[in-house]
């Protein structure tokens, strides 16, 4: 997999997106913002049962509700060459995109590899595959190597046609230091890989956007309900979907107020 640097023009890296479906963006995160997000995830890590399935792994633990859990994955989802890029990607398909899931995700020593698998699968078979649906990121908390299960990628299977699988020859391995971020869109086939170490872990915190006009993987209405939105940034807040979409999906009536109706998400932070 080609990696580039943070000072590289967004141009060139939406290039590689579209050539190969995927791109690792080296060393964005500073020591101190890693060491603090694996603060805020390790009571939740630690107090979560592995999967139990082969897909959701069963020496893998996985956390959600990030926003509400972890000050310093809001950064992460808010991280301003993330979110250019986002915008750029999706554009095409949608008048603005939204924050669709958050996952901590640790691979344990014995895990298997995940099936090969696309994330549009979530909205079925009903988009046509002309429309990209979201633009993926996969932050490194720890390093990743293919021994410690780093994520498996196939280059250029988003051109592809639906039913067509991948050789183990053109499968490649999303190595990376710490603090990197894997990009990748909806139609690229990936999945976890297998964790052959006798006693590493493989830490990275997913957050993933999608279209404005799709419904969320991650209902972030319940993971992260609007007394503790009211303490985030009005820019997170919409980017969870506390917001209107053009010009009124997303609207609500207070249930307990008389003579305020189809309003913005907004009038419950008096915005």
């Amino acid at each position: 997999m080609r990696h580039m640097k943070s000072t590289e023009s967004t141009q060139n890296i939406l290039q590689e997106l579209d050539t190969e479906g995927a791109v690792i963006i080296d060393s964005l995160l500073s020591e101190s913002l890693i060491e603090k997000i694996k603060n805020d995830l390790r009571p939740y890590l630690d107090a979560s049962p592995d999967g139990i399935n082969n897909f959701s792994g069963k020496s893998t633990k996985r956390i959600g509700a990030l926003m509400a859990r972890s000050p310093a994955c809001r950064d992460l989802a808010l991280n301003s060459l993330i979110n250019e890029l986002c915008s750029k990607f999706l554009e095409e398909f949608s008048d603005g995109y939204q924050l669709n899931f958050t996952q901590a995700i640790e691979i344990s020593p014995s895990e298997t590899t995940q099936p090969l698998h696309r994330d549009r699968g979530v909205w079925g078979n009903y988009l046509s595959r002309k429309i990209e649906t979201q633009f993926s990121t996969v932050w490194a908390i720890s390093d990743f190597t293919e021994a410690n299960g780093a994520t498996r990628i196939v280059p250029g299977s988003h051109k592809w046609e639906k039913d067509r699988e991948a050789t183990e020859k053109e499968i490649v391995f999303a190595e990376m230091p710490s603090g990197s971020v894997l990009l990748y869109g909806g139609s690229i086939l990936h999945g976890g890989g297998a964790n052959t170490t006798k006693s590493e872990k493989r830490l990275a915190v997913l957050i993933h956007y999608s279209l404005s006009w799709l419904r969320q993987e991650e209902n972030q209405y319940l993971s992260c309900p609007p007394n503790i939105a009211s303490q985030l940034p009005s820019e997170l807040r919409s980017l969870m979907g506390y917001s209107l979409v053009n010009p009124i999906l997303g609207f609500f009536s207070p249930h307990n107020k008389k003579g305020v109706e189809l309003v913005s998400p907004k009038h419950l932070f008096d915005e």
